[in-house]
């Protein structure tokens, strides 16, 4: 039997175990609004039982340890769609600045924007026209001099907006894995405090865990990473196969590199070998930049090229005012490099409108300029320059409609599993309360069993009185 200090043992460490159940729930409560917190449980078994006259007799309940709710699955979960959701956001970034640097709106592409390629080209065909119906007269001449030059500068511009938008995303890439391996430092520390606190006080560290699997949620957003954890606690963290923390090293870091044209990739900086992301804000830029961005910058160069071709090869052929053949209207070769002759737009008269030299009021070769608008070209599959360009714009608004439903769906499936974790791991201020009330309550009676004690011991010793 316990007898009456066995008994009185029993009450003291019943009062030291409600006690721990108080002061947990009090942390979890206090917690409440803490990022990353999974809710914590104190972990109450029966204490060993003792021989008696009756058979085993229970000794009351000791506090073995603290546990922490959280599903490593919901967790593994959580850090794959964060990848996929970092990925399709740096995507949607980019394609929103793409569209930002054509300076045409995209549900109106078939007509152009107010100020886009589209119109300026409707316009200079436009100017082509109206020489036809005038061959001889410079103010017409000067119009169509300024529609090429307004044409040309808007090439040259929107070609300068795509490229400072893909330096941007090369700006991004840099960023992101500088951050990227800010958290891999902080996790590799983190998991040096996991292993030392587990190791000497024989529990889990599951605030320091908190803290580690936020990191990890953050580092996922970035990049896309295989995780594994290690009996000591340790977790081991690898990119595309290469190992970039094993316990409490870092044994590599993360660097970009110019893989050529300017096109930052990534790689570990140690032993240089080049990484896929496979997912995250990193790998998003990059597919913008090399897909996308580089999809919509091969359409406008390859239309300004055959725009060059096609309106020199005919006008070199023709005869300006002046009797004078030979000049391109056009110089350059993609939308970079596109300008009007400086020798045709300081004199209008150089416009070779005439196939006959001599011939002023001819406008044959002017004629067939303005043409081109609704002449199929091989060089931009059999489609006119006006209606490629249209439909390199309205194909990019497709590709952005199509991230924009991705990116809304992703958030659907992030949302149900961070609820699905809440109900795991999140703090319910209703349920705390009421395990205060219950340890409360166990600590009453706990202490009123000690007192109880208490009074048989005064009295067993007042026998002998």
């Amino acid at each position: 039997m316990l007898g009456l200090f066995g008994t009185l043992n029993m009450g003291t460490r019943s009062l030291a175990t409600q006690q721990l159940g108080t002061e947990v729930a009090g942390n979890n409560l206090a917690n409440v609004n803490t990022p990353g917190y999974a809710r914590q449980r104190v972990q109450i078994q029966t204490s060993i039982t003792v021989p008696s006259a009756l058979g085993p007799q229970g000794s009351g309940a000791d506090g073995v340890g603290i546990a922490q709710l959280r599903d490593v699955v919901l967790d593994r979960q959580i850090l794959s769609e964060a990848s996929i959701k970092g990925q399709l956001s740096a995507q949607q970034k980019g394609l929103q600045f793409a569209q930002a640097s054509l300076g045409q709106q995209i549900d109106t592409a078939g007509s152009g924007g107010q100020h886009g390629i589209a119109e300026e080209m409707s316009g200079l065909f436009t100017a082509f026209q109206s020489v036809s119906s005038s061959p001889t007269d410079l103010a017409e001449r000067q119009i169509l001099i300024l529609k090429a030059q307004n044409l040309a500068t808007q090439f040259n511009q929107v070609g300068a907006r795509l490229d400072n938008v893909a330096a941007g995303l090369n700006d991004s890439i840099n960023v992101d894995t500088k951050k990227a391996n800010l958290i891999l430092t902080d996790i590799a520390k983190l998991n040096g405090e996991i292993t030392k606190t587990e190791q000497g006080a024989g529990g889990r560290a599951n605030d320091l865990r908190d803290v580690r699997q936020t990191q990890m949620e953050s580092l996922a957003s970035l990049l896309k990473f295989t995780a594994s954890e290690a009996s000591n606690g340790s977790v081991q963290i690898s990119v595309d196969g290469q190992t970039l923390i094993s316990g409490a090293v870092l044994s590599d870091t993360l660097e970009t590199f110019d893989s050529g044209g300017g096109k930052l990739l990534l790689r570990t900086t140690t032993s240089q070998t080049p990484l896929d992301a496979a997912g995250g804000t990193i790998r998003g830029s990059i597919d913008s930049r090399d897909t996308d961005l580089a999809s919509v910058r091969g359409n406008l160069d390859q239309i300004a090229s055959t725009l060059i071709s096609r309106v020199n090869a005919i006008h070199s052929a023709g005869f300006s005012l002046t009797g004078s053949t030979g000049e391109n209207l056009f110089t350059g070769t993609d939308a970079t490099s596109i300008k009007v002759n400086a020798t045709v737009a300081g004199d209008p008269r150089l416009i070779q409108a005439s196939d006959t030299a001599g011939a002023a009021g001819n406008n044959k070769v002017v004629l067939q300029l303005a043409q081109l608008a609704s002449e199929s070209q091989a060089g931009l599959k059999d489609q006119t320059l006006s209606g490629s360009y249209n439909q390199a714009v309205a194909a990019m608004g497709q590709d952005l409609s199509s991230i924009n439903t991705q990116i809304g769906n992703q958030d659907i499936v992030q949302s149900m599993l961070v609820r699905q974790r809440d109900a795991v791991m999140g703090v319910s201020v209703d349920e705390e309360m009421t395990d205060l009330i219950k340890y409360q309550r166990a600590f009453q009676a706990s202490a009123k069993l000690i007192s109880t004690i208490d009074q048989m011991l005064d009295i067993v010793m007042n026998l002998k009185r």
